[in-house]
Formats: structure tokens, sequence, C-alpha cells
């Protein structure tokens, strides 16, 4: 908008109790009854993005403007202001916005309220248009109307509480979401949260008490704008029936008597959900009849066991732990109801094998019940299927024949053998000798470990010197010494794995797509028209990367699909022109994993070695760097 349009909404914005004939306008805008009259179109349009504002005309009174006080000082500001928003600030606003009016916006009506043109709103619709397809919803664009948000008003609400997420650097953005609705209304909201939190105990982490301040607030928002929740009404005679709902209502009939706006049982229901989820809560769902958690839990050990090869059933811990977690999990789900989850970056580069398999074990659940599970759920039960797999490997754990080196005495070394014993029950001993022993000691036995309480020379077996007295800091330096021993033969022998099914070729150079579907089609096609994989194996690998972008860290991705749909075990690489958006991260090389059923045991060794590719920047560096495929096999080997 130019300066006169900008004046023309100031002086009826400060006038707003009353109407301004359209001649008194003109005086005052010092310009003609026609432009005002052409001037008001742009204020208009400008006011879309203001829902509760409009234009009143009555004929003989003029013209007037109607806006909450709330949104007037919104309006001055955005009038006003002396810079402009970042992007990141204007990409928030835009999607908060289209979010919560059913009116659609032009391009050039977003152009002149950001004061950018029309190609970088351009841009921040397409990256809105991407972000929003995690919550099922879709930016549609009518011809000659603009741009809307299509889908259900749960997803609606969902997108409108994580709005944070849209943006990279997300730390700190409650703060802008937050001010994106009333004053009056935030500090209402605040205080009762408060309240209600030294009343009931609840929301003990400040995570969750910013989280909740948003749902309520975006729930009052929506309810003001008559777009009502829709929920299950089975699901939510569920939550009726548990203390959270009774804490809701008490909440809310708070904020009916201070906003003077009645909240209807839906969002009773909806607010009590939110208390269900949060971490300050411990009060579990009541699993309601029918509900099939067993059924689900059962079904997805089962399969989870197909993939990995590992007996799951017999952990009590963990089947104990998958069902309490599983039924609230269920509930949100069924809801549509989603969480955030500040782990799930991590999850996924620590534990790639495990979420892979835990995601593809998850298909067979969702077919099953008519379930889908989001990617943050999912990582949060790969945290109990990890453990489970921990607590075996303890169990499994194959003694390793120690020598201990010692020449302070004979009464020395028996203390360090009982304390080596004690604290390491896979140690087996064969002796405890003097360091001028140590070699005809190696030529009578095999050793895997020599623990010396002095340097030694050089040996061709693994050392570690300690106080004789084993204190403290000398068993973490063993606890890492052995982890590194172990990693280093798992590596050794995980890239050995890669390197056998990695075939030339299907390793692409300077890949120049544009969407990581692309990229995926591209090498499943490739891999099908070689008869290694089935006609089915694209599709497969498409669907596992739309639930969940396969990105595992350091630049590298894992596409793969179910072992069904492979005939013989191949993996095939693709080194980016260009890094590549994938999911919340940046991708410069992808590996698509094809493993046929009869070689699936070597899947976690493959990843392993990926994965171990993935903490090596330099490694990375040097691979995307390759002139030709020879020098990915070279580099590969070493």
């Amino acid at each position: 908008m130019n300066d006169r349009q900008k004046e023309l909404i100031r002086i009826l914005a400060l006038h707003s109790d009353g109407y301004k004939q359209v001649k008194e306008l003109a005086a005052e805008l010092a310009c003609s009854e026609k432009t005002v009259r052409n001037d008001m179109k742009a204020v208009e349009d400008f006011l879309q993005a203001y829902p509760a504002a409009s234009l009143m005309r009555k004929p003989g009174l003029g013209v007037r403007l109607s806006i909450k006080q709330d949104e007037k000082s919104q309006l001055f500001d955005q009038l006003y202001r002396s810079e402009t928003k970042s992007s990141e600030d204007r990409l928030l606003e835009i999607t908060y916005h289209l979010l919560v009016n059913d009116r659609p916006v032009t391009l050039t009506q977003l152009a002149d309220t950001y004061f950018v043109n029309k190609n970088v709103i351009k841009n921040d619709l397409a990256l809105i248009a991407r972000w929003l397809e995690r919550f099922n919803l879709a930016l549609i664009s009518r011809q000659r109307l603009g741009h809307i948000i299509e889908g259900g008003e749960l997803q609606k609400r969902n997108a409108l509480a994580r709005l944070p997420e849209l943006v990279s650097s997300s730390t700190g953005k409650n703060k802008e979401i937050i001010n994106l609705f009333p004053p009056f209304e935030v500090n209402t909201v605040r205080q009762f949260l408060k309240e209600m939190q030294h009343h009931f105990s609840v929301l003990t982490g400040n995570g969750d008490f910013e989280s909740l301040l948003i749902h309520a607030l975006v729930m009052i928002k929506r309810t003001a704008q008559r777009a009502p929740i829709q929920l299950d009404s089975a699901e939510g005679a569920n939550v009726a029936e548990t203390e959270e709902y009774g804490i809701a209502t008490w909440f809310l009939k708070r904020l009916e008597r201070k906003l003077r706006m009645p909240f209807p049982e839906e969002e009773r229901v909806y607010f009590a959900l939110h208390l269900l989820s949060s971490k300050g809560t411990h009060h579990p769902f009541k699993q309601a009849k029918g509900s099939g958690v067993t059924e689900i839990v059962d079904v997805l050990t089962s399969k989870l066991q197909k993939l990995t090869l590992i007996d799951f059933s017999a952990d009590e811990t963990l089947m104990a732990g998958l069902h309490t977690h599983m039924e609230p999990t269920i509930s949100r789900i069924r809801f549509g109801f989603t969480i955030q989850n500040p782990l799930l970056s991590e999850i996924k580069k620590k534990y790639p094998y495990m979420f892979s398999m835990v995601m593809l074990a998850l298909e067979e659940v969702e077919t099953e019940y008519d379930l889908t599970f989001p990617e943050e759920e999912a990582a949060y039960l790969v945290l109990h299927f990890q453990a489970a797999v921990e607590r075996l490997h303890k169990k499994r754990n194959q003694a390793k024949k120690v020598l201990i080196v010692c020449d302070l005495g004979v009464g020395m070394s028996h203390l360090l053998q009982a304390k080596l014993e004690q604290s390491y029950t896979g140690f087996d001993v064969i002796a405890a000798v003097g360091e001028w022993q140590v070699e005809e000691t190696l030529e009578k036995h095999t050793v895997d470990l020599i623990i010396s309480t002095k340097p030694l020379p050089e040996v061709d077996v693994p050392n570690l010197v300690v106080s004789p007295l084993l204190e403290a800091q000398d068993k973490k330096r063993l606890d890492e010494f052995l982890q590194s021993m172990e990693n280093e033969i798992q590596d050794g022998q995980a890239m050995d794995t890669l390197v056998n099914l990695l075939d030339e070729e299907f390793i692409y150079l300077g890949v120049k797509q544009e969407h990581r579907f692309e990229v995926v089609e591209l090498m499943a096609k490739g891999l099908m028209e070689k008869g290694r994989v089935t006609s089915h194996f694209p599709h497969s690998a498409l669907a596992r990367e739309r639930s969940s972008a396969t990105s595992i860290g350091g630049g590298i991705a894992i596409p793969h699909a179910h072992t069904e749909e492979v005939h013989r075990s191949t993996v095939a690489m693709a080194i980016l022109a260009q890094p590549l958006e994938w999911g919340s991260e940046q991708v410069s090389i992808v590996f698509l994993l094809a493993i046929a059923k009869e070689d699936q045991a070597m899947t976690k060794s493959l990843i392993q070695a990926i994965s171990t590719i993935s903490e090596k920047p330099e490694m990375v560096y040097k691979l995307t760097g390759a002139g030709d495929t020879t020098e990915v096999m070279w580099l590969l080997d070493q």
C-alpha cells in the first residue's frame, strides 16, 4: 500500500467508534472522493489478513472500520514498523494468517503487506506448502482469488501450535508465535495456567507450559471464529473419565467467565487430551474396550522380530514398557493429535538401524489397524526396542581373555584381578604377570586385552594402563576403551558389507534432481530395470520416504524398502551435485538399500557402516568430490 492508503486506514482506525463520510476523508487526505473510493478497495484487500476487521458502509452515514482493540494494535504495528521483518518472522506470520483465515489471500496482498516482491512470496508459499504436508494440509491456489489452506480443523490447530518448527532456528520462536495473539488473552491464559499448575501439580516442565499456552490461545482463537473441533465420541468418552478432564473443565470455566465466551464439550476433551500428553502428567489413559493395545503391541513386536532376527518376546521389561507407552500413543493418533519429540533428530542419527526397522514394522500395524504413526511417535518406540537390544547384548557379551601386567607384587596383582573380575563379569583373566613375562605369555596364550599398571613396550595386543587400585576414572577409561575396541571390530566388518553390496553400476555422480523423492525414484528405477528388485520396489521406497525422511545426519540419507521387494541384495549410491533438503536436514550422499529377505541379517551391519561414514565429515567431503565411481569405491575400501 502507498502512504495515502496507510493514512486512510489510520484515520478510520482512530475513529472506529463512528462513521466518516467519503467527502470528509477526501478533505483530510487532500484527494478526490473517487480516489478515496478506489483506495478503499486496497484497504479491504489489506484487511483480509485481519479476520475480525472489516469496512462497514451505511448510506447517508459513510464508512466505518469495525475492528477489535487488540487487532487495532497489531494493525498500527504493521503499518508503521520502521524495518521489514526477517524472512523467518515473515514466514511465521504468513502461515499463521493462512491457517486462521478462511478467505483466500493473493500474492499482491502479501507482497504489499511485507514490502517484498512477489517472487519472494512465491518462495515462501512453496516452503509453507511443503511444511503443511506433514499435517495433512494443502495450500491451494485458486485462480483470481488467491491462496487458502484446505484441511481439517484439528490438523490446522496442530500446525498452529507447532509453527516454530517451520523455521530452521526454532529456538526461542515460541515468543514470536505468542505475540501473534492478543496480549489480554495471552496474560489471561498464562495466569490461569499458573493457577492450574499450583492447584493440580501439572505442567512441571517449562516446555509443557509454553506448549499448552499456545494450544489454549489457538483454541480461543478458533472458538471465536466458530471453527469447532470434531472428535470421535467414543474416544471423547474415554478421555472424559480421566482426572485431566476435570482439570480441563476447571480451567475452561475460568476462561469462560473472564473472556465471556462459551466453550463446547469437544473443547474440554481437546484440552484434556493436551494435559494427558504433557510430560508433567502421570495419569495414563484408561484403555478403552476394543482399543487393541495388546494386539497392536504383539503385531509390532512380531514384525520387528522378523526384520531384526532378534527375539523380543521374552523381554518382560520391554513388553510392560510398550503396553504402558502405547495406550496414550494410540489415543493421540486416533484423535489426530500430534506431539513434539525434541529427541527425534538425535534418535534418527544415533539409532538409524532401529529407527528404520521400527518404521517398516509400523507399516503393517498401520495397515491392519487403520492408524498412522508419525515419526515423532515412532522415535519414542525406538528407545524401548533399543534398550531391549542393549539388555540382550549384555547377556550375550562374550568373555574377553585378559592379561594383567603388574610389577608391584603378588598381593597387588591379586587385588587388581579381584577388582576387575568384580566389575567386569565378561573378563576371563588368564594370568597376572610381571612385565618381563609378557612376551612369553603371549606366545602360549591368545589374549584379547592387556591391562597394565605401567606403560608397555610395543605389543600387538590392545592394552591400557590403569591404577593398581582401579579407581573410578580408571573404570571410565576402561569402559570407553572396551567400547572403542568393539566399534573398531564392528566398523571393519560393516564396511566390508557395504563395499561388497555396492555395485559401481548403481553409483550416480552429480545428481541434479530437485526433490528427495525424485532422487529415490531415480535410484529405485535403476535397480528395477536391471532386475535387482520388483516393479513395486520404487513405490515401496517412496512410501517409506514419505512417512519419514531417511536422513541420518552428516549429510547422508538411507532410503529403503521391504525385503519382499528385493530379488538380489544391492546398494545404490547417489552423490548430489548440490546438497538437497531431506526432511529437516541437508543431504549430499544417498545410499538406497535393497536387501533381500535371506540377507536381512546384514542390514544392521550395513547401516552401521553408513552411520560411521556420516560421523566422519572428511570422508563425506572426499566422497562428494570424487571424480568417478572407481575413486568412490577406493575411498570406501580404505
